[in-house]
This record gives structure tokens, sequence and C-alpha cells, in this order.
């Protein structure tokens, strides 16, 4: 039997979560969106995993988004990595991360509802090899990590620029300059959350 968490409770009152792994990874979406206002964004988190029952009880939001946040982050503690640039993400690499579950587990995520918790520790637990026994996703991760400037023949460091250029995450590598009140917008929505 697994310990993942199926509801909150507040006051004597208990929420269910909509545990399922796509709803964590479009909570994600939308805690990344820079487009949608603080209390908005606030909103479709406490939506997306406690329903209508969620939004009825404004006077719990703010310990609703406090459980969310412990809840998405699967009860671990958050670093701030935020200067760290991702080699992956979940929208854009779900392919690889489809692919990867079928290739290391036999699991066809496309045909099956999966805890988040359950879902999450499966990613870590992909196979990474460096002998060669790697899932898709993980060659990925990998090359996206892989410092070219390291690799002295400069036939294949240009290979390796190209493979990586294909390879390179989209969300990521777009120039984004905010605008003071985006700015402003991101730091309140972050001390609201604790990150």
């Amino acid at each position: 039997m697994n310990n993942y968490p199926e509801y909150v409770e507040i006051n004597n009152k208990k929420y269910k979560i909509n545990t399922d792994f796509r709803v964590a990874i479009k909570c994600n979406e939308v805690a990344q969106d820079d487009t949608i206002g603080d209390f908005e964004r606030s909103l479709a988190i406490i939506y997306l995993l406690y329903g209508d029952e969620g939004l009825n009880h404004n006077e719990d939001y703010e310990k609703l988004i406090l459980l969310a946040k412990k809840y998405l982050s699967c009860g671990k503690e958050i670093t701030d990595n935020s200067k760290e640039k991702p080699d992956m993400d979940y929208v854009e690499d779900m392919d690889y991360i489809e692919a990867s579950f079928m290739s290391d587990y036999h699991i066809d995520l496309c045909n099956t509802q999966m805890h988040w918790w359950k879902f999450y520790n499966l990613m870590n637990g992909l196979s990474n090899s460096e002998l060669g026994n790697c899932c898709v996703l993980n060659r990925i991760r990998n090359l996206r990590n892989l410092d070219e400037k390291e690799i002295k023949d400069s036939k294949e460091r240009q290979k390796i620029i190209k493979a990586k250029k294909q390879v390179e995450l989209k969300k990521y590598n777009k120039e984004v300059s905010l605008t003071k009140e985006q700015k402003e917008s991101m730091e309140r929505f972050n001390a609201i959350v604790g990150i």
C-alpha cells in the first residue's frame, strides 16, 4: 500500500485532491505562466487540484495554496533552482516521457491514470546509465547537460552543438523581458506560496 495523499484537511474539512499526474503538470504550467495574475493563478491551481469544493471556500484559499505547494512538491523541501537552466519540461518532453515509461516500465501513460507522487517517483527511477542502458528521456537530458566545450575534436563538437540545438527546450530558450508589473506580480505570488 502507498502513502500517497488523496485529501488535504483544513479545520476538520477534507478536500479531495485530483491526484492524476496530468493535473499536477497542468498546475506546474499555470504556476509558471507569467501572463496570468497572482490571484487568478492561485484560483486556477485551487480549481485544478480541489475542484469546485476548493473554489467555494474562499476562507481556505491561503491554506489550500500552501497545501497545494506541498502536494505538488511531493512533500519534499523545494530548493530554489531558478538560476539553473532546466534540462526537462513535462509538456515539451511528454513524448520522450511516454516512450521512456513504455520502455522501462511497460506503462502506457496515454491509457493510465496515475497518482502524481507515483509518477514523480517513477520519473526519478528511469534508466540512466553511462554504459548505454538509458531511456530516451535521460539520453536527451544528458545531451542537454553536456558541456560541448569539453569536447576536443571540432567536428565532434559541432555535431554535439547541432544535436543540442535540435532537442533544446523552446520554452526556456527564448529571451524574456518582464515589465515592472509582471515582476512585482511574480514576487507577490511567490510570497503567497512561499517560493
